[in-house]
C-alpha cells in the first residue's frame, strides 16, 4: 500500500499560546481515528522554525549550515504525518481534516517498514 507524507505548514508568526483546548481535542480525536483506521504510520510536530538549521551543498563539495529554515517564505514546516492509504484521494481526505495553516501531500516513492 502506498505511503504519503503530509507536511503541515504554519505561519512564521504562529503563536502556540493561541492553540485552544478544542484544537488539541480535535487533533487528538483525528489522531485516534487515523490510528484506528490503520492509516497513520507516524505523526509528529516540530520545534519552532527559529531553532532549525539548514544545510546546502556548495559547488566545492562542502556543505554550508545556516540558522533557520532553508526556504525564503513566510511559513515553515510545523509537523508531519506519514500515512498508509490506498491512494492519494484517501490521503487527502485524512489530511484535509487536520489542516491548521497549510499542508502538502506527496507520495513517498520508497518506504521500508
Amino acid at each position: 500500500m502506498p505511503h504519503y507524507l503530509v507536511t503541515g505548514f504554519l505561519p512564521d508568526d504562529f503563536d502556540p499560546s493561541k492553540v485552544t483546548e478544542k484544537m488539541i481535542r480535535d487533533i487528538n480525536v483525528l489522531n485516534d481515528e487515523m490510528e484506528a483506521a490503520g492509516v497513520r504510520v507516524l505523526g509528529l510536530g516540530l520545534s519552532p522554525a527559529s531553532s532549525a538549521k539548514s544545510l546546502r551543498a556548495q559547488p566545492d563539495g562542502k556543505v554550508r549550515i545556516t540558522d533557520g529554515p532553508y526556504v525564503e517564505t513566510k511559513e515553515h514546516v510545523g509537523g508531519l504525518l506519514v500515512l498508509k492509504t490506498a491512494n492519494m484521494d484517501e490521503a487527502l481526505a485524512w489530511a484535509r481534516r487536520g489542516v491548521f495553516g497549510g499542508a502538502e501531500v506527496r507520495e513517498i516513492l520508497r518506504y521500508n517498514e
